[in-house]
């Protein structure tokens, strides 16, 4: 058996979208949280839309929520229910300023009709740019061969 037949090998764009679906159900859920504690701050009045410091907030919490599960095991909830985890392409945990890169240009990768998510379907070694710029990769677990599925 090669090198290359121990590697995970790198996950499909569906089950990527499903995980990222799954961990946005949850992040709203969070964002939620997020604006009812700012609640008392406003004197319970609502917070406009346009509001550039609270869509700051929300961009800040957003990447806090996947930063710590990226550098705390490399899943996501959406990615553990999708049997993923994020590897480092580089030797060692991932870091927070992988985490960081990751999260600013999976933002425009997203933005720009999901090119940055397409482009795996292309590419060689099916990195999108996020995964590139950031030396990371979301990886296919293998089935647990002790464990039966109900």
């Amino acid at each position: 058996m090669s090198d290359a037949d121990k590697l995970p090998k790198p996950a499909n764009l569906p089950r990527r979208l499903a995980a990222l679906f799954y961990d946005s159900l949850l992040l709203l859920a969070i964002w939620f949280i997020a604006t009812a504690i700012l609640l008392p701050l406003t004197d319970g009045a609502a917070i406009h839309a346009g509001n550039p410091l609270f869509s700051t907030y929300l961009l800040f919490i957003s990447f806090f929520f996947y930063g710590w599960f990226w550098t705390h095991g490399g899943q996501t909830l959406g990615m553990r229910a999708w049997r993923l985890q994020l590897d480092n392409l580089r030797p060692g945990p991932i870091t927070w300023m992988q985490a960081l890169l990751r999260f600013m240009v999976a933002i425009p990768a997203g933005l720009l009709l999901g090119t940055g998510y397409l482009w795996m379907l292309v590419d060689k070694q099916k990195l999108t740019w996020h995964d590139r710029y950031s030396e990371t990769c979301i990886v296919q677990l293998k089935e647990n061969p002790g464990k039966r599925v109900r």
